[in-house]
């Protein structure tokens, strides 16, 4: 019998009273957060979205998973050297807010929830699509309903519970994956029993054209199609605010972000590329992994592709919804959001935070099938880059933040970004560079969603500096020596 959850360093933050209710539990068990931070790199794009990387940079989108992957490495493991220090429910905005001031930690929290507030609307869309399929007499809007209302029952129970769901829907992906993996590559060496694939083999990646078929730019081109697929690695260091041991949550989670990169993006996609030719009709017909396991000849390979990507659309909705709620807990805790969003119930669950962003989520649900090519659209393109610009946050939160450490309790850097602060700095560069090149990048929306996505932030960002300002009466940017509330480990308090 495990003992009755007890409230976390949240629960005394900016907001909080320490008492009973007043405060986020520690709630999730150590093979939660484990899962969780697997599942989290595991999204329903890496499923659906490959094959439009794959048709346009040939087996060269290997080196844009590689370069993507890389990117993704380090940020986490700036992230990882500020949380393990400080675990907090607020995450990189927790840290922007004290590293940069009120009015980055305000901005870039508000980006997040908006971010994730739409991704609830595009999955519960895309689960609804799937299950209407199976069974045509429910309407899509009423799949969309039911999957919505019932993610967010789970939420609304207990963190456990999310733990729970989201421990199970990440076990079967990473299952799904190893499996895909073991049983390709055996297809490829042309030693899987009875099962004849003639065109298999790892002579794909030269043949058809060559390993780089469109020429090298098509890397970078491939780099903006699976960029945003990674969304999703942060998750685990918000969660560990809620577990019995945020630092060894925080620590595990990103140490071992590479082998899950590694295994789970590039093993798949070189298994996918290896099995069939890159310019196969079928992998924009049927979608890269569907096509790969028809070419084995296994049977029913949409339908069990499909429920695949359907369990990884309910991993997405549960922790969307997990991590929007648990970003306006944190945003309420630092007055920078209502109060009432800072309150939890007896469970220790933020009940106003989760349905404020299920009502948005519900509302974009409403505006994808009533608006979809004019306000829906305008909402997923405006949220688009936000991903890069958390990335971007973070590294110069990281910069900063380290500073502080050293000087304050040097002994809470257990997790330290390697190189500082050079790499740091060739890594803001890098997505500094990315961000650009989508600017040349037409074909794909990759202009329109920069710009729109840099008109909401210019929007927030504004509204953050005049709040400050009104409120302090002076200048809203503050040095990082100003003192701000943050959430402080029990050690420091």
């Amino acid at each position: 019998m495990t003992s009755q959850p007890t409230p976390t360093k949240a629960a005394d933050g900016p907001g909080g009273t320490g008492e009973p209710g007043s405060g986020l539990q520690a709630g999730l068990k150590n093979r939660h957060l484990t899962m969780i931070a697997i599942g989290g790199v595991i999204g329903a794009g890496l499923f659906v979205g490959s094959s439009s990387g794959i048709a346009t940079a040939g087996p060269g989108i290997l080196l844009s998973y590689a370069l993507v992957g890389t990117l993704v490495v380090l940020v986490m493991r700036m992230l990882g050297e500020m949380s393990a220090a400080n675990p907090t429910s607020g995450s990189f905005s927790a840290h922007a807010d004290r590293a940069l001031g009120r009015w980055a930690g305000f901005s870039i929290g508000w980006l997040y929830w908006f971010f994730w507030v739409v991704v609830l609307a595009v999955e519960a869309t895309a689960g609804a699509t799937i299950l209407e399929g199976w069974i045509p007499a429910v309407p899509q809007w009423g799949w969309a309903l039911i999957v919505m209302i019932v993610l967010t029952a789970t939420n609304l129970v207990s963190v456990g519970s999310y733990g729970e769901f989201e421990f199970w829907f990440a076990g079967i992906k990473v299952v799904a994956i190893g499996a895909f993996i073991i049983v390709g590559g055996l297809a490829i060496f042309g030693v899987l029993p009875g099962v004849d694939a003639p065109k298999a083999g790892l002579g794909n990646l030269s043949d058809h054209g060559g390993f780089l078929p469109h020429g090298p730019g098509a890397i970078l081109t491939g780099v903006l199609l699976v960029v945003f697929s990674f969304m999703g690695s942060e998750i685990a260091t918000l969660a560990a605010g809620e577990s019995e041991n945020p630092q060894r949550a925080v620590t595990k989670s990103t140490n071992s972000i590479i082998w899950r990169i590694g295994v789970f993006y590039l093993g798949s996609i070189l298994v996918v590329v290896a099995l069939l030719p890159w310019n196969d009709p079928s992998i924009k017909e049927k979608g890269s992994y569907v096509a790969a396991l028809d070419s084995l000849g296994i049977a029913h390979a949409g339908q069990i592709m499909n429920f695949i990507v359907l369990t990884s659309v309910l991993s997405c909705l549960n922790s969307g919804l997990y991590t929007a709620s648990r970003m306006a807990f944190s945003l309420g805790q630092r007055g920078d959001a209502p109060k009432a969003f800072a309150r939890t119930t007896s469970r220790g669950v933020p009940l106003a935070a989760i349905v404020v962003s299920v009502v948005f989520g519900f509302v974009a649900v409403f505006f994808n099938y009533k608006f979809p090519d004019s306000v829906f659209l305008f909402l997923v393109n405006s949220s688009g880059a936000v991903a890069l610009f958390v990335w971007l946050v973070i590294c110069f939160s990281q910069l900063r933040m380290r500073k502080i450490i050293e000087r304050e309790s040097p002994e809470k850097l257990v997790v330290k970004m390697w190189l500082y602060p050079y790499l740091t700095w060739a890594t803001a560069a890098l997505i500094v560079f990315v961000l650009g090149y989508m600017l040349t990048d037409t074909e794909h929306d990759g202009r329109e969603t920069v710009l729109l996505s840099l008109l909401v932030a210019a929007v927030v960002v504004a509204i953050a500096v005049v709040r400050q300002w009104l409120r302090r009466g002076g200048p809203a940017v503050e040095s990082a020596d100003t003192p701000v509330p943050v959430e402080v480990s029990s050690e420091a308090r």
